[in-house]
């Protein structure tokens, strides 16, 4: 009776013996508690373990943007990892939350355990670039080169 199960949108995780159950009202130790004893019906002693994981897009300035499933143990820097970390034009310090297309308040650093972030299942979390003129430091120098070169030359 082992095995992964997943949670429907519902909330709703088929067990085996069990059948479906809602899962995600309440906490992860009274949602375990519930399926130890629904378990213990069927089995003498039954123990689970009981993992939540969380789907989220990772979004924005990494290597490979994509779906993946993250624990509440794991780091938004964790996160960000999973997609090949932040590509070169990427900010490191902050990661912007999206839910439903809407950018949640505030950011979140990468050393922020995910289990004490707002980020849900469906969630994005997203990498903004950092500005022009950060990523195009040596346009920026050039730039000032050519006018004190020129101010130089026209001053003599």
């Amino acid at each position: 009776m082992s095995g992964d199960f997943l949670v429907n949108e519902a909330g709703i995780a088929v067990l085996p013996e069990i059948g479906p159950m809602e899962v995600t009202r309440g906490p992860a130790d009274k949602v375990e508690a519930s399926i130890i004893r629904e378990l213990s019906t069927y089995l003498n002693h039954p123990s689970i373990d009981l993992a939540l994981l969380r789907r989220v897009q990772v979004a924005g300035a990494v290597e490979k943007p994509g779906l993946y499933h993250i624990d509440p143990t794991m780091t938004i820097g964790d996160a960000i990892a999973l997609a090949g970390g932040v590509s070169g034009s990427g900010r490191t310090d902050k990661v912007e939350i999206l839910r439903a297309g809407q950018k949640l308040p505030g950011s979140v650093s990468g050393r922020s355990y995910i289990s004490q972030t707002p980020v849900r299942s469906g969630d994005q979390l997203y990498v903004p670039e950092r500005s022009w003129i950060s990523r195009n430091p040596g346009v920026i120098l050039a730039f000032l080169s050519t006018i004190t070169v020129l101010i130089y030359t026209v001053r003599r």
